[in-house]
């Protein structure tokens, strides 16, 4: 059975941070937490809530709650700039940091690229990515625990809210990807630096293909830290706020499910012998010739994918390696302003999401028309007070 067929691709573009309108995946709810009298049970959180994001103190701890539930908590500008301010306060008074999701499908879905696309400002998908690339140094660099629940849908933006902190606990719902490339932009939040340090080049082919991630998948790849079952996330959140160290807590949760499978383990070699190659056109010719049904389905793919984002997101991964993170959030920067400039983010929306032909008109049409210098100029440094200044220090290891 091919692994990444077309039809698998469609589900999983509806189900991610470029789609999250619409999508119909139903998971099991899960009972709310309720550690005291004064606590909101926030599973349960109605869906018009004006904020889009809550904020709970409990004690010497506080919960970030994304709260656009009937959104998947697709990430918007008011909440990255809610979460911007709470995180830099909570540093200074908190002992320690939960985030989660509100409702019972989704941590976050990504970003609202579909905003971003049909704001009538040009400069507010700027300030948007602005901010939450920002948000995402702060996550890095957090000096005190930081600890992501991501249970069920996190894709995209949602992975920059949970993957840069020392803590990200997945689920069998978990549902994570990176599929920008398939409208036209690049897998950012960071992906160039934590997407680039994953082992082998699965980092890699994750960026191109948006390959979706399901539950222990996430720890076997290392975009979670630790496993809990759904059903018991309340307990774990309970016990994470009356503990004086996370960290001997979630010891229990460090290991897989019993009979847990990578999905991925059968097809690691064919990865890195394919995903090695230095260019998007030699990475084709080795898919080509392999015959497998894997390989056939990969091409099929990458070849409905925007060409022009194709061959940006590898220069960006191999050049995450060797960058620090607030370095890789600079390039980024740059990345997306080009990107908010151009046609391909918006005609990429435009097909899934907008009109949803899905019949995005790329511009170059094909890889091999895509010059290296159509490449280049996306990383070229904008102008001294246009550049991304994320704040300093190394990534936190508690």
């Amino acid at each position: 059975m091919c692994l990444t067929n077309l039809s698998f691709q469609n589900l999983c573009f509806k189900l991610s941070s470029v789609v999250c309108h619409g999508a119909k995946l139903v998971l099991k709810h899960r009972p709310p937490i309720a550690l005291s009298s004064n606590m909101m049970q926030t599973r349960g959180l109605a869906a018009d809530s004006e904020d889009v994001v809550l904020s709970q103190d409990v004690g010497d701890k506080g919960i970030l709650i994304l709260n656009r539930p009937k959104a998947l908590n697709a990430v918007n500008l008011p909440m990255v700039q809610k979460c911007h301010e709470t995180l830099l306060k909570w540093e200074k008074e908190k002992s320690l940091v939960i985030c989660k999701g509100a409702g019972d499908k989704a941590f976050c879905a990504g970003g609202d690229v579909k905003t971003i696309t049909t704001s009538r400002s040009d400069e507010y998908g700027k300030r948007l990515f602005r901010i939450e690339y920002m948000m995402n140094c702060i996550i890095a660099t957090y000096t005190i625990p930081y600890i992501a629940l991501i249970d069920g849908i996190t894709m995209g933006g949602g992975i920059g809210l949970s993957v840069h902190g020392h803590y990200r606990v997945a689920t069998e719902k978990t549902l994570c990807a990176m599929p920008e490339t398939a409208i036209g932009l690049f897998p950012d939040v960071g992906g160039s630096y934590f997407l680039s340090r994953l082992k082998g080049y699965v980092g890699i082919y994750l960026a191109l293909t948006g390959f979706r991630l399901k539950g222990a998948d996430n720890l076997f790849v290392g975009l979670a830290t630790h496993y809990c079952p759904s059903s018991d996330i309340p307990k774990l959140e309970k016990e994470l706020l009356s503990c004086k160290n996370p960290k001997e807590v979630l010891e229990r949760y460090k290991r897989c499910p019993e009979g847990a499978k990578y999905t991925l383990e059968p097809y690691l070699n064919k990865i890195d012998n394919i995903f090695s190659a230095p260019t998007v056109e030699e990475i084709y010719e080795r898919l080509e010739k392999d015959t497998s049904d894997w390989a056939r389905g990969t091409l099929l793919t990458l070849k409905k994918f925007c060409p022009l984002s194709l061959k940006i997101t590898l220069k960006q991964i191999q050049l995450g390696s060797q960058l620090s993170i607030q370095e890789c959030l600079q390039m980024e920067y740059r990345l997306a302003c080009r990107s908010c400039d151009g046609y391909n983010f918006t005609e990429g929306v435009r097909a899934l999401l907008v009109d949803k032909d899905q019949n995005p008109k790329w511009i170059p049409p094909t890889v091999e028309e895509v010059t290296q210098q159509m490449v280049d100029d996306f990383f070229a440094p904008l102008e001294p007070h246009e550049e991304l200044k994320p704040r300093g220090g190394p990534k936190c290891s508690l």
